[in-house]
């Protein structure tokens, strides 16, 4: 199987099985974000336990197939981490997007690395990156943009 194909099927996966496309009980963050240049929109929400360690991740809404399973990979991705590894994450899918990523930091992304490609459409860029742009918002180093629940 070549790499696009894998591409592919990852993206088809997340995009029609998506593990955390429902509405929370209680998140501790909720979120909007929304890519205008297309329409994709997401309510991203996570639930934080005590020591700040995300315990659940979820999504709600519409869009793209690319924003859709971007936002599934990445709520994959950060349970069980600390605010500050989930962050780390972003920035991590932040710069691969931008192709100024270490091969050994592209493989803490797991099967997100499987929009590496994105970097080549510029204009499904913001639909790979809605997702971590909300969590960034949300968590960030004010984490006022999101909505204590």
């Amino acid at each position: 199987m070549d790499t696009k194909e894998l591409y592919r099927e990852i993206l088809n996966e997340h995009n029609i099985n998506p593990s955390h496309k429902q509405d929370m009980d209680s998140p501790t963050f909720c979120l909007e974000g929304v890519n205008p240049s297309c329409g994709d929109q997401i309510t991203l929400q996570l639930k934080l336990d005590d020591s700040g360690k995300i315990v659940d991740a979820s999504f709600t809404g519409s869009g793209c197939a690319i924003s859709q399973a971007s936002v599934d990979m990445m709520a994959d991705l950060v349970i069980g981490k600390t605010k500050e590894e989930a962050l780390a994450l972003a920035d991590i899918f932040d710069r691969m997007i931008k192709e100024k990523v270490a091969e050994e930091d592209l493989e803490r992304l797991d099967e997100a690395a499987a929009l590496q490609d994105i970097s080549h459409m510029p204009a499904r860029v913001k639909c790979a990156m809605l997702g971590w742009r909300t969590m960034k918002e949300m968590l960030g180093p004010s984490t006022g943009s999101g909505t204590p629940m």
